[in-house]
């Protein structure tokens, strides 16, 4: 089986990077447009993954064969794929109820837990200046919830379990580079949350109703892998440390979803609480390329 080489194109590389969330944001407008349609949010689960899964299945098992089912380390497959289920299952929930400006800026939090949580599980190092950026970081979650607030809605609560368990996921990925290809990891995380979900969603099951909820339940599992295929490729062109900054380009497509589609415009919390997570996720990841440049600081 012929790999495909690195290329040196770093303008494609941002570019397929940019592309790749717009596209994870159609995973997140489907699953709010079918939750408020009516349909469950495990059932959502259950389509978003059984698509993801079946795509994979079809086309990368001809191109990979049986080193496709490979695995150097099934346990950690296996809680890498839950996690990234109760992730999943969290934040539809938090969807239905919460603007998708919200739950992104929340979600932007995960780079500051997963070097949090990289101490304990990956014996990585954080020094006094990183710890402030992840302290600032979470001020600014709670300037965007103000959970202290009478307006405070309980599936802030869905969100912040979401934002966490896919943190761990993200470290449990960490964990697997080297030890399991890409292409097994995401074969593993979307067959596994298939099976988990699919005694739950079936008993609950219903049919979506207009062009549009149909529209959201057959591309919502395609918005999914096309999504990782486009991180693949971005990566393959651009160095990741490259890439990285513009994970935050989501905030942008979620934000434009939000307005345009379930006209949820951004409330001044949410830009200020945003621009806080921003700046110190950036922080964290300019101080981690510093650290790789020299070695004897942290």
């Amino acid at each position: 089986m012929s790999v495909e080489p690195v290329e040196d194109s770093v303008l494609k590389g941002i570019i397929l990077m940019v592309l790749a969330f717009l596209v994870f944001t159609g995973i997140d407008t489907s699953a709010k447009w079918l939750a408020l349609a009516g349909l469950a949010p495990l059932q959502i689960v259950f389509v978003r993954y059984a698509g993801h899964a079946l795509i994979s299945l079809l086309i990368v098992l001809p191109q990979e064969g049986r080193a496709l089912f490979h695995t150097r380390n099934m346990k950690l497959e296996i809680l890498r794929g839950v996690f990234l289920l109760g992730s999943t299952v969290c934040n539809f929930t938090a969807v239905k109820y919460l603007s998708l400006t919200l739950t992104t800026t929340i979600f932007f939090a995960s780079p500051l837990i997963v070097c949090a949580l990289s101490i304990p599980f990956l014996g990585e190092k954080v020094g006094p200046r990183r710890w402030a950026a992840i302290i600032v970081g979470f001020i600014g979650v709670l300037i965007a919830t103000q959970p202290w607030g009478a307006e405070a809605h309980w599936a802030i609560l869905f969100s912040l379990c979401a934002v966490t368990m896919a943190s761990f996921y993200m470290v449990l990925t960490r964990r697997l580079a080297g030890v399991d290809s890409a292409a097994t990891q995401q074969f593993y995380s979307a067959w596994i949350a298939t099976i988990l979900i699919a005694p739950f969603a079936l008993g609950t099951w219903a049919w979506p109703e207009g062009t549009a909820s149909w529209a959201a339940f057959c591309l919502i599992g395609f918005f999914g892998w096309s999504g990782h295929q486009l991180l693949v490729v971005a990566h393959r062109c651009a160095p990741a440390s490259t890439l990285a900054p513009f994970v935050y380009v989501q905030i942008i497509w979620m934000t434009a979803s939000s307005w345009i589609i379930f006209n949820q415009p951004p409330e001044m919390r949410h830009i200020t609480g945003a621009a806080i997570i921003l700046l110190s996720g950036l922080y964290v990841w300019m101080r981690e390329r510093t650290l790789k440049a020299e070695p004897g600081i942290s």
